[in-house]
């Protein structure tokens, strides 16, 4: 079936999008999502907004594609403006999502640069404020995913590039963010269903997502005092660009997600936008310290 009229529409969750069945296909990392096939769906013709942002300034890292990218645009359309953080490399993907931004209305700041870079947290921060007029919504969505079949393949600099990104520049971002931060901000991170069940093939992913797990409820512990609120969205399979871009065996593609969810089927990322809307939303100012696990029924400790 096609994808619902808006979020809001009734139906069965197992049919709501159609089960994407990729055919195998390879990316130069970090890839495009406009070559993939078929591309994943954002929302840009299914999000409503409800005014339920309205007046946030988010700064939304990945927000060029994927989850980050479905997250700008529901973002936008409940009355946020946003500062979009991805790679150079990106841009094609980035200026579309920018063109959904702006057709709600809302401002979009595009700041390219890689995380890696230490910094360029300072640096991205400063722009989002100078181009917001501050900052009160941190959404971490970038993350770096490489398959390995043998553990013996996995080389240290693979394993350490993945924290970079996943959990270093995680860290970085926040210390830059918080002078900026007032009471009623959020914090959203992006954990992984591989936090609770590793796939042998992504040791490094999985043990980094573990990592933003842990580090995002400790970080929730300590700035709940200064009335800031950090939580974590903890997503199953989805189709993002990830996936074709060295993520996972191309092979495994065509059963992507159906093997995995109960709901046989991988997610789309327009599903997982809710999630981060309603923790930035002040609709959930008693969660502080939660992981909202969204993946099709997947059994989590």
């Amino acid at each position: 079936m096609n994808a619902p009229r808006d979020q809001y529409e009734p139906g069965d969750p197992r049919t709501r999008y159609p089960d994407v069945e990729p055919e195998p296909q390879t990316q130069a990392e970090p890839g495009l999502q406009s070559d993939m096939r078929p591309v994943p769906d954002l929302g840009e013709s299914t999000y409503r907004g409800t005014g339920r942002l309205a007046g946030r300034k988010a700064l939304i890292t990945g927000a060029d594609s994927g989850i980050g990218g479905a997250v700008a645009i529901a973002f936008a359309r409940e009355g946020a403006d946003i500062a979009l953080a991805y790679l150079p490399e990106e841009q094609p993907d980035a200026d579309h999502v920018i063109e959904q931004i702006r057709a709600a209305g809302r401002t979009a700041v595009p700041i390219p640069g890689d995380l890696r870079d230490r910094a360029h947290a300072h640096t991205l921060v400063e722009q989002a404020v100078d181009g917001l007029g501050g900052i009160d919504a941190l959404v971490s969505g970038a993350g770096k995913q490489r398959w390995q079949p043998e553990v013996t393949d996995l080389s240290d600099e693979q394993f350490e590039a993945t924290f970079d990104v996943n959990v270093f520049a995680l860290f970085r971002l926040v210390k830059a963010a918080l002078p900026h931060l007032q009471p009623g901000s959020t914090i959203t991170t992006t954990a992984s269903m591989e936090a609770y069940q590793p796939a042998p093939d992504r040791l490094d992913y999985a043990a980094s997502k573990g990592a933003v797990n842990n580090l995002s409820k400790g970080l929730a512990q300590a700035l709940v005092e200064r009335g800031i609120r950090v939580n974590v969205v903890a997503p199953g399979p989805t189709w993002t660009v990830l996936q074709p871009s060295g993520g996972v065996d191309p092979e495994s593609l065509p059963e992507f997600g159906s093997s995995e969810s109960p709901m046989g089927r991988a997610a789309q990322p327009a599903e997982l936008a809710p999630a981060y809307v309603f923790l930035a939303s002040h609709e959930s100012s008693y969660v502080a310290g939660e992981t909202l696990n969204v993946n099709g029924g997947m059994v989590t400790p």
